[in-house]
Protein backbone atom coordinates (compact mmCIF):
# COMPACT_ATOMS: atom_id res chain seq x y z
CA UNK A 1 0.00 0.00 0.00
CA UNK A 2 1.55 2.99 -1.04
CA UNK A 3 2.00 5.81 1.92
CA UNK A 4 -0.26 8.69 0.33
CA UNK A 5 -2.67 10.94 1.55
CA UNK A 6 -6.48 10.11 0.39
CA UNK A 7 -7.51 12.98 0.23
CA UNK A 8 -4.67 15.41 -0.24
CA UNK A 9 -2.56 13.26 -2.34
CA UNK A 10 0.66 13.88 0.25
CA UNK A 11 3.59 11.30 -0.38
CA UNK A 12 6.95 10.79 0.62
CA UNK A 13 9.58 13.60 0.31
CA UNK A 14 13.23 13.25 -0.45
CA UNK A 15 15.58 15.03 0.78
CA UNK A 16 19.20 15.24 2.43
CA UNK A 17 20.75 14.54 6.45
CA UNK A 18 23.20 17.21 6.86
CA UNK A 19 25.98 16.57 9.26
CA UNK A 20 27.96 19.38 11.26
CA UNK A 21 30.50 18.85 8.27
CA UNK A 22 27.97 19.59 6.21
CA UNK A 23 28.14 15.73 4.88
CA UNK A 24 24.57 14.85 3.05
CA UNK A 25 23.33 11.34 3.31
CA UNK A 26 19.94 10.93 1.55
CA UNK A 27 17.02 10.42 3.63
CA UNK A 28 13.02 10.58 3.45
CA UNK A 29 10.50 12.77 5.17
CA UNK A 30 7.26 10.42 5.69
CA UNK A 31 4.23 11.15 5.75
CA UNK A 32 1.95 11.08 9.09
CA UNK A 33 -1.12 8.99 7.82
CA UNK A 34 -3.77 7.98 10.30
CA UNK A 35 -6.61 5.39 9.71
CA UNK A 36 -10.09 7.71 9.86
CA UNK A 37 -13.63 6.99 9.27
CA UNK A 38 -15.81 9.83 8.69
CA UNK A 39 -19.69 10.09 8.89
CA UNK A 40 -21.24 11.78 5.78
CA UNK A 41 -24.72 13.26 7.20
CA UNK A 42 -25.59 13.65 3.18
CA UNK A 43 -24.53 10.13 2.05
CA UNK A 44 -25.99 8.90 5.24
CA UNK A 45 -23.03 6.79 5.70
CA UNK A 46 -19.17 6.11 6.52
CA UNK A 47 -16.59 6.82 4.67
CA UNK A 48 -13.11 5.50 5.61
CA UNK A 49 -9.95 6.80 4.82
CA UNK A 50 -5.97 6.90 5.22
CA UNK A 51 -5.42 10.59 5.32
CA UNK A 52 -2.34 12.52 7.00
CA UNK A 53 -3.07 14.86 10.25
CA UNK A 54 -2.71 17.87 8.61
CA UNK A 55 -5.98 17.13 6.09
CA UNK A 56 -7.67 15.80 9.55
CA UNK A 57 -7.32 19.08 11.04
CA UNK A 58 -8.43 21.08 7.64
CA UNK A 59 -11.62 18.65 7.63
CA UNK A 60 -12.31 19.36 11.44
CA UNK A 61 -12.10 23.01 10.91
CA UNK A 62 -14.22 22.45 8.19
CA UNK A 63 -17.07 20.93 9.99
CA UNK A 64 -16.83 17.50 9.12
CA UNK A 65 -15.86 16.04 5.89
CA UNK A 66 -20.14 17.34 3.80
CA UNK A 67 -18.96 20.72 4.12
CA UNK A 68 -15.17 20.54 3.09
CA UNK A 69 -16.01 18.55 0.23
CA UNK A 70 -18.33 20.89 -0.60
CA UNK A 71 -16.38 24.32 -0.09
CA UNK A 72 -12.51 22.41 -1.67
CA UNK A 73 -11.68 22.79 -5.41
CA UNK A 74 -11.02 19.61 -7.20
CA UNK A 75 -7.40 20.26 -8.42
CA UNK A 76 -6.66 19.88 -4.26
CA UNK A 77 -8.26 16.22 -4.03
CA UNK A 78 -7.37 12.79 -5.15
CA UNK A 79 -9.30 10.83 -7.80
CA UNK A 80 -11.35 8.57 -5.23
CA UNK A 81 -12.43 11.61 -3.10
CA UNK A 82 -13.60 13.54 -6.29
CA UNK A 83 -16.07 10.97 -7.33
CA UNK A 84 -17.22 10.86 -3.55
CA UNK A 85 -17.30 14.44 -4.19
CA UNK A 86 -19.73 14.41 -6.76
CA UNK A 87 -22.20 12.67 -5.48
CA UNK A 88 -22.37 14.59 -2.39
CA UNK A 89 -23.21 17.47 -4.57
CA UNK A 90 -25.63 15.87 -6.80
CA UNK A 91 -27.62 15.02 -3.68
CA UNK A 92 -27.31 18.49 -1.76
CA UNK A 93 -28.18 19.99 -5.18
CA UNK A 94 -31.68 17.23 -4.95
CA UNK A 95 -32.43 18.40 -1.11
CA UNK A 96 -32.39 22.32 -2.15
Amino acid sequence: MPKICDITGKKVQFGHNVSKANNKTKRKFSVNLQSVTFKSQVLNKNLKFTISTSAMRTVLKYGGIDDYLSKTRNKKLSSKVKRIQKTIQKLSLKAS
